[in-house]
């Protein structure tokens, strides 16, 4: 009966795992990277519109050759397999990997600003007075001091075109390495939810603490959720942290069990009796499912409870 049951258990982590799994690639293909894909696709568009107005207006030479050389580039970024990976050039997307959508954006930068370079004066004029507004509202301290620099440039002639793109380079250089910073946490997240997943599976086939795992997953899934339903949050959540919560969650229950344990053990005996009965040797107790539960919803419950155990192994100080 008890194999029964423990098989029964085992299951039903593998296929919460197994699920979990699925909702994580569709989070990273459908809710991180394709939003970001389609803007990529609408700023591409903008750039092919641009070219065809400035080929229509300019028979230079230099103009049709820069035209036509960032019109290639733009090809590039919407050949198969540069951004996206599909199973055929006509098919659905399978995925996006951040990595080359990172790098899409930084080409896409550099093909704008390659177009800025063949504007006619009084385009130009109008692209500095609009983004001198533009950063006017910005609460970015630097954003308002560029804003007065545009704002007391001339409108027109090499200077206004000069500073005009030498902005845009600032500030596309500012939006790439944020683009950078933020996909490099949503990589860090998805590889640790991953490999979290494995962990989670392993101590299941070892331990008899499967419905602890579930609940401390229910606790770190309903943690962001409460706070999304707060009048007033602390701090919006990122997607880093929605993804990993349901695991990191399951994991600190486990731990946050056998730390109970330690701590209540009769050498010690910092928590009791009550603790002793119900945390990592009677797992399926109601007190031990619920102290799972809490350990999943909170972090922090988990890590004072860790530095308690710490500081009672720690030498006293001198």
């Amino acid at each position: 009966m008890l194999d029964a049951a423990a098989l029964s258990g085992n299951q039903a982590l593998a296929a919460a795992c197994v699920i979990y799994l699925g909702v994580v690639f569709v989070t990273s293909r459908g809710l991180i990277a394709a939003p970001r894909y389609r803007a990529l696709l609408g700023r591409i568009r903008d750039c092919r519109a641009r070219i065809e107005i400035l080929s229509a207006i300019d028979s230079d030479p230099t103009t049709q050759a820069t035209c036509t050389a960032v019109e290639r580039r733009l090809d590039d970024l919407e050949k198969h397999g540069t951004v996206v990976w599909r199973l055929l050039p006509r098919a659905g997307v399978v995925a996006i990997p951040l990595s080359k959508l990172a790098s899409a954006w930084r080409v896409l930068h550099n093909a704008e600003r390659r177009l800025l370079r063949l504007e006619k004066d009084d385009e130009t004029g109008i692209l500095l007075r609009s983004l001198s507004l533009e950063l006017a509202a910005s609460k970015h301290p630097a954003d308002v001091e560029l804003a007065a620099t545009l704002s007391g440039a001339p409108g027109s002639g090499p200077e206004a075109s000069a500073l005009l793109i030498a902005s845009y380079e600032r500030l596309h250089a500012r939006e790439d390495a944020s683009i950078d910073a933020e996909f490099e946490q949503h990589r860090i997240a998805l590889w640790l939810a991953t490999t979290g997943v494995g962990v989670l599976l392993a101590l299941g086939m070892a331990l008899d603490h499967q419905l602890t795992m579930l609940l401390g997953a229910l606790g770190g899934f309903l943690s962001p959720v409460i706070g999304v339903l707060r009048p007033q949050p602390e701090r919006p959540r990122s997607w880093g942290v929605l993804v990993l919560a349901p695991v990191g969650g399951a994991l600190a229950a486990v731990g946050g069990l056998l730390l109970v344990r330690l701590l209540a053990d009769p050498d010690l005996n910092l928590l009791g009796q009550v603790f002793l009965d119900n945390s990592w040797d009677a797992p399926n107790q109601p007190l031990a499912l619920t102290f799972a539960l809490l350990f999943g919803f909170s972090g922090s419950l988990f890590s004072r409870l860790a530095a308690t155990a710490t500081r009672q192994f720690a030498p006293p100080a001198a």
